[in-house]
């Protein structure tokens, strides 16, 4: 479904520099149909980063995009629209007036609601008219950018609208995928029932279930990091590894988002999707191929050797908190519970730490230390391997404290990956210091490359699954976090934290029962 062609240097997707990358794989023309489409992510992210692929020539010639959401408006309307918003939003300025005329001729326009049949026959008139003029093939791409209470009933009526091709008439009728926005249920019962919905319309190999933090170029890297260098992957182990620490720390609150947060918390929002996910790519197996399934089935293992945490244990190996008033570059900032459609009782967590294991032979007995949360002191994304220290004091005590090696991996922002370990300070005297080798995107390539969305657009355009999560993949986070939630219920309130600091003292508490600190990022 694609072809490779020459890309000149200006058009690659992330940096001229790399001079290694003389191809890139081009979509089969196709329909891109985004339920949602006056929402705030097709505006910021998903129409620009459909712009940015025009501009890398990764967008075919005769691929549309049709816009569908119950407000009414003409296709010019809507083009016009899309024009101000990736114009304030496309990571390239200025807007390429000649790309976006050419662009914009593909844009399209369907009113329509999402729970009856009126507005599904509408659309399949407006894509047949995209295939006749377009040449989109009955290729469709379904994006599903809408609130996961409106997931059902848009699967269930594209199937009886007759929009949904078999995966064994694609030779014939054209490729139908569907690309679902976080979250896939709230819990394992209700992830459950929506993998049963979109099963009786799709198949799994038509699904791409999307999270955007795979899409990020240092996530990619872990797996290039360790299975392309001979020197780390060997390290990656037990045997040298003492644990592992995740972060994701926000310097944000929920910023007018208290209603969806209510229902989120934390757990929902970070840890079940975008933690756990880099999780399974740190200390996953090295597939047999690089293809969605081979790399799926070694990262689902990772979340099924999740050790369950249960009854008192849920207490002793998990903090969550929640901020409270506090200051952020120097202004007062209010905490969780003042913040506006949040109960002023709310028991909802913005922060959760979790010490994990992964119970398998390479992994047996290395904690992994896992922490999210909103309002922290800084924005910060990263993945440490702290080693073992050495078996022995060579150099005496007078050379100084020998501190353990740690590699980090920052997936955002100044992405990049150093390495620290001790080295002799110049002079007559044998003292030591960690000193610090840093490689980071930035400097290296002048560019950190394609936004997110840009590449996971693509590939699923491509029909490439591999950054995508897989239902059973899904399945098994829910019954790792679905416990936790229930036995916090029964905990009472979160811990506090000050808004601006690095989180609940309890979140400390957890790793000094270890003889471990948090890194300092």
């Amino acid at each position: 479904m694609y072809s490779k062609n020459p890309i000149p240097p200006a058009a690659d997707l992330g940096n001229p520099l790399r001079d290694g990358l003389a191809t890139e794989r081009i979509p089969a023309p196709c329909a891109v149909v985004i339920f949602g489409a006056s929402g705030d992510l097709t505006k910021r992210k998903l129409l620009p980063a459909l712009y940015n692929l025009a501009v890398s020539r990764m967008f075919p010639p005769g691929a549309s995009i049709v816009g569908y959401a119950r407000s009414a408006k003409s296709d010019e309307v809507f083009r016009s629209e899309q024009k101000e918003s990736v114009a304030k939003f496309s990571r390239r300025k200025p807007l390429d007036e000649a790309v976006w005329n050419d662009f914009a001729q593909g844009l399209y326009y369907c009113q329509g609601g999402y729970d009856g049949p009126e507005g599904y026959a509408k659309l399949k008139e407006t894509l047949d008219r995209v295939d006749r003029e377009r040449g989109t093939r009955g290729n469709r791409l379904f994006y599903l950018s809408v609130p996961p209470s409106e997931f059902g009933p848009i699967v269930t009526n594209l199937k009886a609208a007759g929009l949904v091709h078999d995966v064994a008439d694609e030779a014939t009728k054209g490729f139908t995928r569907l690309v679902i926005e976080k979250p896939f249920g709230t819990d394992l019962e209700t992830a459950d029932a929506l993998d049963g919905t979109i099963r009786h319309a799709f198949d799994e190999r038509q699904v791409f279930r999307i999270d955007h933090y795979l899409g990020k170029e240092t996530v990619q890297n872990l797996l290039v990091f360790r299975f392309a260098n001979a020197i780390f992957e060997p390290l990656w182990s037990r045997e040298h590894v003492d644990h592992v620490q995740i972060s994701v720390a926000e310097d944000i609150g929920v910023e007018g988002r208290g209603s969806f947060y209510e229902d989120a918390g934390a757990m929902r929002d970070v840890v079940q999707n975008h933690l756990l996910q880099v999780l399974s790519l740190v200390a996953m197996e090295a597939p047999v191929a690089f293809d969605a399934d081979a790399v799926r089935d070694e990262k689902v293992k990772v979340v099924r050797a999740l050790r369950p945490i249960l009854g008192d244990d849920v207490a002793k190996l998990t903090v969550r908190g929640q901020y409270a008033a506090g200051a952020f570059a120097g202004q007062p900032v209010p905490g969780y519970r003042q913040e506006p459609n949040v109960s002023p009782t709310s028991q909802t967590e913005t922060y959760v730490a979790i010490k994990a294991h992964v119970d398998n032979w390479r992994w047996g007995g290395v904690p992994f230390y896992l922490r999210a949360g909103k309002r922290l002191n800084k924005r910060v994304t990263e993945v440490s391997l702290h080693f073992k220290h050495v078996p022995h004091a060579l150099f005496g005590a007078r050379a100084g404290v020998v501190e353990p090696d740690v590699l980090s991996i920052r997936i955002q922002p100044d992405e990049g990956i150093a390495l620290r370990f001790m080295s002799k300070v110049p002079g007559a005297t044998m003292t030591l210091r960690p000193v610090t080798m840093d490689f980071r995107y930035g400097a290296a390539f002048g560019d950190a490359g394609p936004e997110a969305y840009e590449r996971l657009i693509l590939e699923s355009m491509l029909g490439d699954a591999t950054l995508f999560a897989r239902s059973d993949e899904v399945r098994a986070a829910w019954q790792y976090c679905t416990p936790l939630l229930q036995r916090w219920r029964a905990l009472g309130d979160p811990e506090p934290y000050a808004a601006g600091s690095w989180g609940p003292k309890g979140a400390d508490d957890l790793v000094h029962a270890d003889g471990q600190h948090w890194r300092r990022l």
